[in-house]
């Protein structure tokens, strides 16, 4: 079977001779320790990355909540303000309203009051040309002194009956 003549006898008998030795100076434990500490730091790499991933989805739920809260707060500032918006407008319309009201009845009141004065300037008008007319024609009619004083006197009684 295998002759020491034969190469593949000496490779044989070289590596048994190897193996024995690495058997010997603990190199399979060495290499299992180092394969347990490599899976220990693979674990705790993996436990790592779990609880960062845990926090990243914790952060995520946090600011999905965040932005819902913002956007639902954010709709109601603006549905308050629309609000405000029609309450502004109503008020405003009604004030107007007001305004174009009492601008009126000032506007009625100041006709009124010219239009009184317009009737009284024309009486007094009326009562003055009444009066001169009626003077003329007494001063006419009546002569001298008695006449003049009939005159005078009758014309004093009409403007304050007039009046």
């Amino acid at each position: 079977m295998l002759n020491p003549g034969y190469p593949e006898f000496w490779v044989m008998i070289s590596f048994l001779l190897f193996m024995g030795l690495l058997i010997w100076k603990g190199v399979p434990g060495i290499i299992g320790r180092a394969l347990d500490a490599r899976a220990n730091a693979i674990r705790t790499e993996l436990d790592e990355a779990r609880r960062l991933r845990d926090e990243a989805q914790q952060l995520l739920a946090d600011y999905q909540r965040k932005a819902r809260e913002a956007e639902d707060e954010a709709k109601s500032i603006i549905d308050a303000a629309k609000r405000e918006a029609e309450s502004l407008a109503a008020e405003t319309r009604r004030s107007l309203a007001e305004q174009v009201e009492r601008r009126t009845k000032s506007a009625e009141e100041k006709i009124a009051r010219a239009e009184a004065q317009a009737i009284s300037d024309v009486r007094a008008a009326a009562v003055d040309l009444a009066v001169k007319a009626s003077e003329g024609i007494l001063k006419a009619k009546m002569a001298g002194e008695a006449g003049v004083s009939l005159a005078e006197t009758a014309i004093r009684d009409l403007k304050g009956k007039l009046n």
